[in-house]
């Protein structure tokens, strides 16, 4: 493994409990950052991140903590339901706009103002190469993704001049739970896409992130950077 230098930076990763979150705390770990991982599911500090009120709240205790937040990685996200459009039910759409996409935009409201105040930060959203193509019978999570795409440009356009970098990356699929939500006529589809004929690697991911989260990203922000084995190169 490449060492990246993240030594005395501190880093919130969400939805970092596993899957390609895991191995993108543990890269960043390894590689000399502190970490706070915010998710539902954890035992010790349950966080959800769709809820601003807990986003508030676990940004201050972070930044009581940590003494600073220099990276937010906002990674958490489900996969939905694999349904037509025209039969997608609205309960469902909004739950899934709210996981993937709402949560990001709260996260990066709330921490935002700690690194621009500091003149140093670096925001990595986690998008998906369905945003940029668009998944058939996955609606709600190709749009939520598109949305993520947007929020990445917008900003990144923001904070330009402020220290603040955002970047987002755009993985194919990875083998990792939310496979348990896909049906395999899905997940059969996504591998057809590949031209490497595979599923990308959890620690493929969080090598690219890391280095989106060092220093050493330094003229890059509003950007999209794919790592989709081909299938989407734009």
């Amino acid at each position: 493994m490449n060492r990246l230098d993240l030594r005395g930076r501190a880093a919130i990763v969400t939805g970092g409990l596993q899957g390609i979150g895991a191995a993108i705390a543990e890269r960043m770990e390894a590689s000399g950052a502190s970490v706070r991982v915010w998710d539902v599911a954890a035992k010790k500090d349950p966080v959800d991140v769709s809820d601003p009120t807990a986003v508030e709240k676990a940004t201050a205790r972070a930044v009581a903590e940590l003494g600073q937040i220099d990276v937010l990685v906002n990674n958490a996200g489900i996969a939905g339901l694999n349904s037509p459009t025209v039969e997608y039910p609205f309960d469902e759409w909004e739950r899934v706009l709210r996981v993937n996409l709402t949560s990001q935009f709260l996260c990066c409201r709330a921490v935002a103002p700690h690194m621009v105040k500091r003149k140093y930060g670096r925001i990595i959203n986690i998008a998906s190469v369905a945003g940029k193509e668009g998944n058939p019978n996955a609606v709600a999570y190709s749009a939520s993704k598109a949305g993520v795409i947007a929020l990445t440009k917008s900003l990144g356009k923001e904070l330009a001049q402020s220290g603040v970098l955002v970047n987002c990356v755009t993985p194919a699929a990875a083998k990792t739970a939310i496979f348990d939500q896909m049906t395999k006529q899905h997940i059969d589809y996504m591998l057809s896409k590949i031209p490497m004929n595979r599923f990308v690697a959890v620690d493929e991911i969080a090598s690219l992130v890391c280095w989106l989260a060092s220093e050493d990203c330094s003229f890059s922000t509003g950007g999209v950077f794919d790592i989709s084995g081909g299938r989407a190169t734009y």
